[in-house]
């Protein structure tokens, strides 16, 4: 593919596919026509519309700063002047007091969705004040299955920043003994990633869309696991060690996000590999609507019904993998 010459010709190449246009379009504010008039020249674009497009597309951020450099004289050290939120190495105080304060008076059925979502937040714009492109999932041991083992793991939340959508919970699917987050609870112990894409990289993990690092610690308290949680950067060896510890203070914040029965004993994690996201979703498709079946059979709360359907996913995985394997 020919190296594009200026960053209109770039941003051309990108908005080509449909789905991505509309992305940028919607994160940028502006319609796709007006990426069409950028991109033929007819109009120009608002230097904070300029400087959002670089936080908009950072997979392209290295090739598209210097082209607009060409255009817009000054333009790169208007960028690197100009005021970022910077990253601190610690948890905010007055965030722990806020956790503390919220967590008293939350319904026990809100407990998890409601914590989950405010720390992951919280470690979002902490971890990410550039909008270089994070995404945070905590991901929860499914209750034990066959042999009366824990042998998956599942999404429960998720934030991310572009090219990451915002909630990603509710792109929730199964890890496996393959993946870094369930190396991490197999383990117990921080495990990181800096170069997924390295095909010589001995560190545990596999790349997923636009992941080029990643950093997983487990969930722990007295001894047991409830889960993990993975934090992965669009930059390769982006997490230093003030972001590692970070890390891992998030994880043990998120800690109070569970509730007791949901830590287990690490001998009863022996984690199975399970089929990958594409797989997965065809099982998937209709996850709400066996949820209400199972509401409406068993007369169950919407929690309990989900984790049911869950079980009943797995195992259909388990079966899809194992024949899998024979072939």
């Amino acid at each position: 593919m020919q190296k594009p010459r200026t960053w209109r010709e770039l941003l051309g190449s990108i908005i080509a596919d449909v789905q991505e246009r509309q992305r940028v379009a919607k994160e940028l504010g502006v319609s796709a026509v007006t990426l069409f008039r950028w991109v033929s020249g007819e109009s120009k674009p608002r230097s904070h519309n300029l400087r959002r497009l670089l936080a908009v597309l950072p997979q392209h951020r290295s090739q598209l700063l210097p082209l607009l450099e060409e255009e817009f004289d000054g333009f790169l050290a208007g960028v690197k002047e100009e005021p970022q939120p910077m990253s601190s190495e610690t948890i905010p105080a007055e965030f722990y007091r806020q956790v503390h304060h919220t967590l008293p008076y939350l319904p026990a059925m809100l407990r998890f969705s409601s914590l989950s979502d405010l720390i992951l937040q919280q470690a979002l714009e902490q971890l990410d004040p550039h909008q270089l492109g994070i995404s945070i999932i905590a991901a929860s041991c499914m209750p034990p299955s066959i042999e009366k083992m824990i042998h998956s793991l599942r999404i429960r939340a998720g934030r991310g920043t572009p090219p990451w959508s915002r909630d990603l919970s509710q792109e929730a699917i199964l890890l496996g003994a393959e993946s870094l987050a369930g190396h991490v609870v197999s383990s117990g112990h921080i495990e990181m990633n800096q170069r997924l894409s390295d095909a010589f990289n001995a560190a545990p993990g596999y790349q997923d869309d636009w992941e080029e690092s990643a950093v997983a610690v487990p969930i722990m308290l007295c001894s047991k696991i409830a889960g993990s949680l993975l934090v992965s950067s669009t930059q390769p060896d982006y997490f230093n060690s003030s972001r590692y510890a970070l890390i891992e203070a998030y994880a043990e914040l998120l800690a109070l996000a569970f509730d007791l029965e949901d830590f287990y004993n690490p001998q009863l994690i022996a984690l199975w590999p399970v089929p990958p996201r594409e797989v997965q979703l065809q099982y998937l498709s209709d996850f709400q609507q066996q949820v209400a079946r199972i509401m409406h059979q068993q007369n169950l709360t919407i929690v309990k019904a989900e984790v049911l359907v869950w079980q009943q996913i797995e195992q259909k995985l388990f079966h899809w993998q194992e024949g899998n394997d024979r072939a």
